[in-house]
């Protein structure tokens, strides 16, 4: 059986990058990981100074409005590559953070996550189900990294 997220106060929504589960990287305080995400778009551009406008957005909504408007600025020429570590990273240090929901993560045992999405093909699985899901495949990969410390 598959464990489906997708909306913060929906089952498992902790599991969302737009959950209220701040992080702290590159010496930085992070509201959310998508805060974390968004900004890092624009990390070693011309348009850095948006990292700090997306990192003080107050929603994690309006931080990825911020970093998905590309009349504002394009992102980092890396990023096609970047953007899944970034993701991992953001996402580990989420859950190696806040215990409470790392107890979420490793009850969910070995079933599969996946990100239900209905638009996004890439990070989810999307409307008809057929899309890569890269985010469920880092949670499972942050839920394994986890079960080995212990």
């Amino acid at each position: 059986m598959s464990i489906y997220f997708y909306k913060v106060g929906d089952p498992y929504g902790c599991f969302s990058n737009f959950s209220p589960h701040g992080i702290h990287l590159g010496g930085q305080d992070w509201q959310t990981v998508e805060h974390y995400y968004q900004a890092h778009k624009f990390w070693g551009t011309a348009h850095a100074d948006l990292m700090c406008q997306i990192q003080h957005a107050p929603t994690p909504e309006a931080a990825a409005k911020l970093g998905r408007d590309r009349a504002i600025a394009c992102c980092r020429p890396d990023w096609s590559i970047a953007k899944i570590e970034v993701m991992r990273e953001a996402v580990y240090t989420k859950f190696l953070t806040h215990l409470d929901i790392q107890a979420v993560l490793l009850a969910t045992e070995n079933e599969a996550i996946v990100e239900d999405s209905p638009t996004d093909y890439f990070w989810g699985c999307g409307a008809q189900k057929t899309g890569q899901n890269h985010l469920g495949e880092i949670l499972m990969s942050v839920r394994q990294i986890l079960r080995d410390r212990i």
